[in-house]
C-alpha cells in the first residue's frame, strides 16, 4: 500500500513549487489570520492598516471570513431575536381578541 501525504507534508510540497513572492503572498494571509485568530480570542477589533490591504482574492474565502466574524454573528442573533419577539406580539394580539 502506498503511503498517503500528510497535509502538512502536501504543503510542504507545494511550497517548494511556488515563486518567493507566491511564498510571501503565503506567509501574508498566515499573519493575516494570525492576528484575526488573536483578535477573536481577545474579544476585541484592531484596525491594522496593513491587514486591510491584504484581503484574501477569493470571494469564497472572504465570505467564510466574514460570516464568522464576531459581528455578523451577534447581528444574526438580534435578526433571530426580533423575528421572534414579532411572531410572539403577532400571537398575543389574536389572542387577545
Amino acid at each position: 500500500m502506498s503511503k498517503r501525504l500528510t497535509d502538512r507534508e502536501n504543503l510542504l510540497h507545494k511550497l517548494q513549487q511556488m515563486t518567493d513572492n507566491e511564498v510571501e503572498d503565503v506567509l501574508d494571509y498566515v499573519s493575516l489570520l494570525e492576528r484575526a485568530k488573536q483578535r477573536h480570542g481577545e474579544g476585541r477589533v484592531l484596525r491594522d492598516h496593513k491587514t486591510s490591504q491584504h484581503i484574501p482574492a477569493s470571494d469564497d474565502e472572504l465570505l467564510a471570513m466574514l460570516s464568522t466574524a464576531y459581528e455578523n454573528r451577534r447581528a444574526c442573533q438580534v435578526f433571530e431575536w426580533e423575528a421572534i419577539r414579532r411572531k410572539s406580539e403577532v400571537r398575543i394580539g389574536n389572542y387577545a381578541r
